[in-house]
């Protein structure tokens, strides 16, 4: 089956492997040449289309050039921005949200929204606000709450802010205005496409998950629960990322996630799906992913994603069984067949990325990346591209390094050897030891049962 992939980052490298071990030609689009989807694509006889994976009419023109049988679109950007849709208007068959359904993604705002207008467990309380002085006067007054970008930004611009000391009232007021101004300065400044700008939550406070799904706007087929990793150094400090690594299983489950928490996250997605078919009129078709957090009120939902996670998408496309070419294809046919499930292992991410990320990408770019040769891990591809026959840092995350054992911490142990024979030419990588250790796996459990006896007594 000719597949053209949508994007070049790692998720759509472990994508892309998936596919065609499963009998895909595999083509693919993005602005960078990544050499792992390069490779894939040459093995299976596809063609790499350098072009911008959010532009529509450069996807249309690849797609009509390659005349794939199906395309994947893995990046939450060119949903956005009406890919999907140009696409399936050209007729074409797509796995990926249209720009409508995609919105659960883009716009906060619609998520709880949408959440609290159909009943849908889990929510939280949320204020949202289009100016800085409009939320000014409301921040000025508010407790503990998190202050968000309106619109998904890459993770970006994310504040707690807990009043837990009242000597340091006044403080807290200038932190929350301070940072309410940057998100809107800083964060959505570039942004035209949504009207709402500023998002203030109700603080909650717990361990996190994700599970993922795919759907063809009716069936929902979950897949197993990974925890992502979003701070920047080790013991869970420093500025947010698009996520620094991950942990998942054995099994669909994680060390410090019971079943009845799993399915909790399942039951919104099936209830959400639903919800935006009656609001959009449109099937949601492609892959959808509930990010969680257990809490002292019980599992709660942080944000939604309108495709898979990077870098949960990894470990997924490595743990499950079954046909993920075949159930893509059967979802974009708004037929959705098969099964999936998760192999009884365990499994890590670990991500590299060059000093600089996320805050200062421009010092993070144009670094040469050697990766050693190592056993006992696979390597994916990120924010690389291919200059002179070197591998060149584009500024974010570059390598992903997967391992899997028969519990998380030997699955960790295995990533970080491999890890630790990335190297950037001339200059320093940042990356998290410390994902999947014993100390970590510890410190989780613990939280989680402290909040589940809260949550018990409520």
């Amino acid at each position: 089956m000719k597949v053209l992939l949508v994007g070049g980052g790692s998720r759509e490298h472990a994508i892309g492997e998936r596919l065609v071990k499963e009998g895909a030609s595999l083509s693919f689009i993005s602005s960078n040449l990544n050499p792992g989807l390069l490779k894939l694509s040459k093995d299976s006889g596809g063609e790499y289309f350098k072009g911008s994976p959010t532009d529509p009419e450069e996807v249309l023109e690849a797609a009509r050039k390659l005349k794939p049988e199906l395309v994947v679109i893995g990046p939450e950007e060119p949903q956005f921005r009406g890919v999907a849709d140009k696409l399936r208007e050209a007729g074409f068959l797509v796995f990926g949200a249209s720009s409508k359904a995609s919105e659960i993604e883009k716009s906060k705002v619609f998520a709880r929204s949408l959440m609290k207008k159909y009943n849908i467990p889990g929510n939280l309380e949320f204020w949202f606000f289009e100016s800085w002085r409009e939320a000014l006067e409301f921040l000025e007054r508010a407790g503990n709450v998190a202050i968000k970008p309106a619109r998904q930004a890459g993770g970006k611009g994310v504040k707690v802010i807990a009043d837990m000391q009242a000597y340091l009232s006044e403080e807290k007021k200038q932190i929350k205005a301070i940072h309410a101004k940057r998100i809107l300065e800083e964060v959505m400044a570039k942004y035209t496409d949504i009207k709402e700008k500023l998002l203030v939550e109700e603080r909650v406070e717990g361990v996190e998950y994700t599970v993922q799904a795919f759907t063809d706007g009716e069936r929902v087929i979950p897949l197993p629960a990974v925890q992502d990793n979003p701070h920047l150094f080790e013991y869970d400090i420093g500025p947010e990322t698009g996520g620094m690594g991950t942990v998942q299983g054995p099994g669909k489950l994680l060390p410090f996630l019971t079943e009845e928490e799993y399915n909790f996250a399942v039951k919104i997605l099936e209830q959400v799906v639903r919800a935006i078919a009656k609001e959009t009129g449109e099937k949601y078709i492609g892959a959808i992913s509930a990010q969680m957090m257990l809490t002292t009120k019980g599992p709660v939902l942080i944000e939604f994603y309108s495709r898979l996670g990077d870098p949960e998408a990894v470990n997924v496309m490595n743990v499950v069984e079954g046909n993920v070419l075949e159930i893509m294809y059967s979802a974009a046919q708004g037929e959705l067949k098969g099964e999936l499930r998760a192999r009884d292992v365990a499994s890590t991410v670990k991500c590299i990325a060059p000093m600089g990320y996320p805050e200062r990408r421009d010092l993070a770019k144009g670094h040469e990346v050697v990766v050693e040769e190592c056993e006992g891990a696979k390597i994916y591809y990120g924010a690389v591209d291919v200059k002179n026959g070197k591998m060149i840092s584009t500024g974010s995350r570059a390598i992903e390094v997967y391992a899997e054992a028969e519990d998380v911490v030997k699955a960790a142990e295995k990533a970080n050897a491999c890890a630790r024979r990335v190297k950037f030419v001339n200059w320093k990588s940042v990356w998290r030891p410390d994902i999947g250790s014993e100390w970590y796996i510890n410190r989780r459990k613990e939280m989680a049962e402290f909040v589940r006896t809260i949550a018990s007594m409520r």
